[in-house]
């Protein structure tokens, strides 16, 4: 690559003689073909054999149709080309096009009629692939879009060091025009800068290609002709896709102010890595409890040496709270940390402990107006009205209270609760700087805290929907020994739709049922009652269990779009059998005494509302002493082990000499359900007993 020639003088001499071509058409790949007034192909350039695969000889003479369109566009390309043989006009667009190897690319096309000296047509097509051209256009667009709402000023000179573009910013900078700018010198725009040591860096700029970066520029400048201000410039060269030296672009600064804006920024510092510390820490689970302690373990030591959340008891129960001017808060303490203050923390309300706070208490304050309150310099007048109490004052007062702050925790426009910081070994009282960072950090851990406190009341609410829902069943019903267990998901997940039932039937049968409804929450609970209240009336028709089932999908397709798996089993003491039907559950576990325990081989059938294919019945023997084993997904699926693996645990559990039936749900849960699997687990276990006599 070569740079651009100098005079002696230092200036960039204009180019004189052939310019070397740029590199766009090269970056292009722009192909060229000339077709005869019947379409054969006459002239085919490299590129053309380059995009579309053929070489010279295999394409000249060909009709271009029919050697790179696809059968069905033959007739539309013939159209085109005609139109354009006829008119003159020319054609320009995206057009599917066959490539040697088979494969199909959309080519950007510009087709003419071009015509020689003897009077003969010709159609010379210009073409290239369109993901590049689209690529161009876009950089193009993003760069042009760059520069227009860039806040720092961008400028580009030529090899002669004249301005070709200038950006809005750059304008407001300088206090000049773009159109004064361009075709003009530096020296012509600013006269007031020093513009032949500037001059000379863009000299070396171009020369060299190694770029100048923040350059500090002390100047005046028609924006601002009575202040100096202090700009940071940076050069760089520009070159072409072929390396030919376009020119320079450069950006500037202002900088003006450093230490104000140094300060400035270190406060900002300090906020930003306490915030970007309450992001990491604050609400990585929906446990309301925990959330308050990560925002108090944020605040502590890098903000205050004490700090309490505490949230308005009646928000916590999930209603709205007003308070009157007269009015005293009551607040339920959520978490409490201190920096070795031993004091301080026993004149701080418990977690788990509700406090009611006097109208004129300053925490009142706070959480009755919405805003913080700030006491830079705790006096012996102001005790009484921080502390709950006069032990709690007498308290603060050893502890060495010095400065004081509460934070509303404000979230959807509702006033949750009150963040209490207190300075007793930090010497400086807190500032405003201290109070926009107390402010960020409430308020983007109130948002945390509120859907930890809606989740908590709805998971809440959800459970003792669905508990409701669960059977209570006698130990013994018709000849069958009958335990369960029911355990929710985890509290970092919502309630979900596992079920079991056990239901006495006409002839001392019984039925026993498990499922469990996809999703959570109470929607997924709500529909689990409405399949177990289904279940049970079709159960008391006395219908065959595939029937049932059938019934029972009929009933899914109407709850908006649930799906659901069921196991429905009959069990027929005096056949010594269960019959048993299954839509899309894991299959039942049969344990027979001295044999090892089985999966039963049952036709899996399809989920509840998916439809479209009927259950079938499956008949197995049962005789005293046998145990089946129905369960829901919950207790076999990890995350880490296969279906398989887990199955087969299950099958190792149950194996053995015959235990109490408590035990072994008690076992199952305990071995199988991991901690990390967030799930809630259904199991029902029953025993066929001896006949009375």
């Amino acid at each position: 690559m070569s740079p651009p020639e100098t005079s002696e003088a230092g200036g960039v001499e204009p180019v004189r003689g052939p310019v070397r071509p740029g590199g766009l058409l090269d970056v292009l790949g722009m192909a060229s073909v000339v077709l005869d007034a019947k379409g054969r192909i006459v002239l085919w350039s490299p590129q053309a054999e380059e995009l579309f695969g053929y070489s010279a000889p295999e394409a000249l003479g060909q009709y271009a149709a029919r050697l790179m369109v696809d059968e069905r566009h033959i007739e539309l390309v013939g159209k085109l080309f005609a139109d354009v043989m006829r008119t003159g006009r020319s054609w320009a667009g995206g057009f599917p096009i066959l490539h040697k190897d088979g494969t199909t690319h959309v080519v950007e096309f510009r087709n003419m009629r071009l015509t020689d000296d003897n009077g003969d047509v010709f159609a010379l097509g210009l073409a290239a692939d369109q993901s590049t051209v689209r690529r161009l256009e876009q950089d193009v667009a993003l760069s042009e879009r760059i520069v227009k709402q860039s806040p720092i000023g961008l400028a580009v000179l030529d090899t002669r060091l004249r301005f070709v573009s200038v950006n809005p910013a750059l304008e407001r900078l300088n206090g000049v025009p773009a159109e004064e700018h361009l075709g003009r010198t530096l020296r012509e725009v600013l006269p007031h800068l020093d513009t032949d040591a500037l001059e000379s860096a863009y000299l070396r700029v171009l020369r060299t290609g190694e770029p100048v970066i923040d350059r500090s520029v002390v100047s005046r400048t028609p924006a601002a002709p009575d202040e100096e201000h202090i700009w940071s410039l940076s050069v760089y060269r520009l070159e072409d896709a072929l390396d030919n030296v376009l020119g320079v672009a450069t950006s500037v600064v202002d900088i003006t102010e450093p230490y104000r804006a140094g300060v400035e920024a270190e406060n900002a510092r300090r906020r930003l890595a306490v915030i970007a510390d309450a992001s990491v820490r604050i609400g990585t689970t929906l446990d309301l409890e925990r959330t308050a302690a990560e925002l108090a373990d944020v605040a502590v030591p890098d903000l205050a040496d004490v700090a309490a959340v505490d949230l308005l008891d009646t928000v916590v129960e999930g209603r709205r709270s007003t308070l009157g001017p007269a009015e005293p808060a009551v607040l339920r303490a959520l978490a409490v940390r201190a920096e070795q203050e031993a004091y301080a923390v026993q004149a701080a309300d418990m977690p788990g402990t509700v406090t009611r706070y006097a109208p004129d208490r300053l925490v009142t304050e706070c959480v009755r107006t919405g805003e913080a309150v700030l006491v830079r310099q705790v006096g012996e007048a102001d005790l009484p009205r921080i502390a709950r109490s006069p032990e709690a004052a007498a308290l603060l007062r050893r502890a060495g209270l010095h400065s004081y702050l509460a934070v509303p925790l404000i979230a959807r426009g509702e006033v949750l609760g009150a963040l209490d910081l207190k300075r007793t070994r930090n010497p400086a009282p807190f500032d405003d700087d201290d109070l926009l960072l107390a402010r960020e950090l409430a308020s983007r851990a109130a948002v945390q805290i509120d859907n930890a406190r809606w989740y908590q009341n709805a998971r809440t609410n959800a459970l003792t929907l669905q508990r409701s829902m669960l059977p209570a069943h006698d130990r013994v019903t018709n000849g069958l020994e009958v335990a369960s267990r029911y355990q929710p998901a985890g509290a970092t997940v919502e309630v979900g739709g596992d079920w079991f039932d056990v239901i006495p039937l006409d002839g001392g049968r019984t039925a026993l049922v498990v499922g469990d409804v996809m999703g959570s929450g109470i929607n997924a609970a709500a529909t689990m009652g409405r399949l177990r209240t289904a279940t049970n009336t079709l159960a008391s028709l006395g219908l065959d269990p595939a029937v049932l089932l059938d019934h029972l999908e009929k009933t899914t397709s109407g709850l908006d779009q649930s799906i659901a798996t069921c196991v429905y089993a009959v069990h027929d003491p005096r056949r010594g059998q269960f019959r048993i039907a299954n839509a899309g559950h894991l299959p039942p576990v049969r344990v027979r005494p001295g044999r090892p325990p089985e999966l039963l081989d049952l036709p899996t059938g399809v989920p509840l509302g998916v439809g479209g294919i009927p259950f079938s019945t499956t008949t197995v023997g049962f005789e005293p002493g046998d145990e089946l084993v129905l369960y829901t997904d919950g207790l076999v699926e990890t995350r880490s082990h296969s279906l398989d693996e887990r199955l087969d645990a299950l099958l190792a559990l149950l194996d053995g000499p015959a235990r109490p039936l408590e035990e072994v749900c008690d076992l199952l849960l305990r071995e199988l359900h991991h901690p990390d699997n967030h799930d809630d687990v259904a199991v029902l276990i029953a025993r066929a007993q001896e006949p009375s006599r």
